[in-house]
């Protein structure tokens, strides 16, 4: 069974989706997708815990993730995941740290079809010349993310 519960941020609705026990979606729109809507426990600290990051109280989160997606796809959203707040990578970084340094055109697949936004930090992979480069969200949210977390690396907005 799919749980979903919806909260306001400063990017606007999101639509929280849990399995019962992890977290499965984060989605930048509302959406219900054949769940139901119930006050389970990961849905609510998940709420909690987007509230205190989008507050600046928060940098890291704690959460059971469970994204559905393929072991090529998995082992990009773990590398996002050690990625650290406020810092950036290139997709061919990723894709270096992965030992498949020519797979950066897959890094950037698996980065765009990243079912957990914000929690696994796909809005932190830019351009390997600085630029930001396409966001599921639209390149409006994944600047003002990168904005917020004051990133080290200088940022050009790519058309």
């Amino acid at each position: 069974m799919t749980f979903v519960r919806h909260c306001d941020s400063p990017l606007g609705e999101l639509s929280l989706f849990s399995d019962g026990e992890s977290l499965t979606g984060l989605y930048f729109e509302r959406t219900e997708e054949n769940a139901q809507r119930e006050d389970i426990p990961v849905l609510i600290d998940a709420e909690r815990q987007l509230a205190e990051y989008f507050g600046g109280w928060r940098q890291t989160f704690d959460l059971p993730l469970r994204p559905r997606g393929t072991e090529f796809q998995q082992s990009v959203w773990r590398a996002l995941l050690e990625i650290p707040f406020g810092q950036t990578q290139s997709y061919s970084a990723v894709a270096r740290r992965l030992g498949q340094e020519k797979a950066v055109r897959a890094v950037g697949l698996a980065n765009g079809r990243n079912p957990i936004s914000i929690l696994i930090p796909c809005h932190r992979v830019i351009g390997s010349n600085g630029s930001l480069t396409g966001y599921g969200g639209g390149l409006w949210r994944k600047q003002f993310l990168l904005k917020h977390e004051k990133p080290t690396a200088s940022l050009r907005l790519a058309l």
